[in-house]
């Protein structure tokens, strides 16, 4: 069946195997009450409604096959993707940790669903947001003010997921969706770009400046996280940023800034922290679904080919999935779960730790702190 979210290779770390829990899926509506309104007048209130995927630990084992309709990047063309979840299927009974993942400028919930089913069949609950105005649907809000209410929303929203769900919580984010996690994480935009070209209307950014981490928030793990290459933060501001940090990105990413961007972030934030790189790799490296079938084709709506904005010209997009998925599960093991064990596979021996052979071609794993 094509368009699955759910492969794994046969050569796939020990991390990327399937957990022992049957997994659920639902669709949820999340309210996030009360955020300013970038679209509005100064001062203009709107309750922002967010489409979540939440993927849980099952009571038992189901039909799975769950379909998840959406659409491609182009905005247009809609398709399903298939994966092995339980639609709707009845919550296992338990206290899971929560994990929030927060897509890209423009994305979707589903550009990340790999992580959802992988990381509740190891007993997270996983919340996957639709951020209002970024979606692929949100054409005419990404012409108007989307990128002032990306900057301004996204570390709101992850935090309204994370209060309707409760539970200690865990963000995975991509590109912009990295930025929110390390905005909510504490690392504070710096002065001269709240006041730039960028800067949202009304000063609606200020309250990113100084962010306060929420309690129950435990770890980030950016990948391909934007807004270190243009200014959004300098050293001062990462350097606000405590948490546990897993960084993933390509050193071919042009999007976002190897060197100037995403090792930036690694060298400058002052918690302990993680830098998985993927040599030659570039900006969608371990974040994005193997690209849909039908994005092989191409769209009137745009022009160059959906399939690129999924897919990498060098690595393969499975074997990103498995390894991004083998050392998250690791990090948030230990971060959430407090299993100290599970640190060995973030030390200084990990490619011997569930790669055949004892290999991990192409990767390259640093620590800080």
């Amino acid at each position: 069946m094509q368009n699955r979210i759910d492969q794994i290779r046969p050569d796939a770390p020990a991390g990327a195997q399937r957990g022992p829990h049957p997994v659920g899926v639902r669709t949820l509506t999340v309210i996030s009450p009360d955020q300013p309104d970038v679209f509005g007048e100064a001062g203009a209130r709107v309750d922002r409604p967010l489409t979540v995927e939440l993927w849980y630990p099952a009571a038992a084992p189901g039909a799975g096959g769950a379909n998840y309709p959406t659409l491609l990047r182009d905005g247009h063309r809609a398709v399903v993707l298939h994966g092995s979840a339980g639609r709707d299927a009845e919550p296992a009974a338990g206290d899971f940790p929560l994990v929030i993942l927060s897509h890209g400028y423009p994305g979707n919930r589903l550009f990340m669903g790999h992580f959802g089913e992988h990381l509740a069949s190891h007993g997270y609950r996983v919340a996957s947001i639709d951020h209002l105005d970024s979606t692929y649907g949100d054409a005419a809000y990404l012409a108007n003010n989307g990128l002032s209410s990306t900057l301004v929303h996204r570390p709101g929203d992850v935090a309204a997921v994370a209060a309707e769900l409760g539970g200690s919580y865990a963000v995975i984010g991509h590109s912009m969706g990295g930025y929110g996690a390390l905005v909510l994480a504490g690392a504070g935009v710096a002065e001269p770009a709240l006041s730039g070209g960028m800067a949202p209307p009304h000063d609606l950014w200020r309250g990113c400046a100084t962010p306060v981490p929420p309690p129950a928030l435990k770890a980030i793990l950016p990948i391909g996280p934007w807004g270190r290459q243009r200014g959004l933060w300098d050293a001062a501001g990462l350097a606000a940023m405590r948490l546990p940090c897993l960084l993933m990105g390509g050193r071919a990413d042009g999007v976002s800034g190897y060197d100037t961007g995403i090792r930036c972030i690694f060298n400058e934030v002052a918690g302990p922290a993680w830098l998985l790189t993927f040599e030659h790799a570039g900006h969608c490296a371990g974040a994005a679904i193997p690209a849909p079938a039908e994005a092989w084709e191409p769209s009137p709506h745009m022009q160059w080919p959906p399939y690129s904005h999924y897919a990498d010209p060098v690595w393969d997009a499975v074997a990103m999935n498995n390894i991004a998925q083998h050392f998250a599960l690791a990090f948030l093991d230990v971060h959430l779960k407090g299993n100290a064990e599970r640190a060995s596979v973030l030390g200084e021996d990990w490619p011997k730790h569930g790669f055949a052979g004892g290999q991990a071609p192409g990767l390259r794993l640093e620590r800080r702190g």
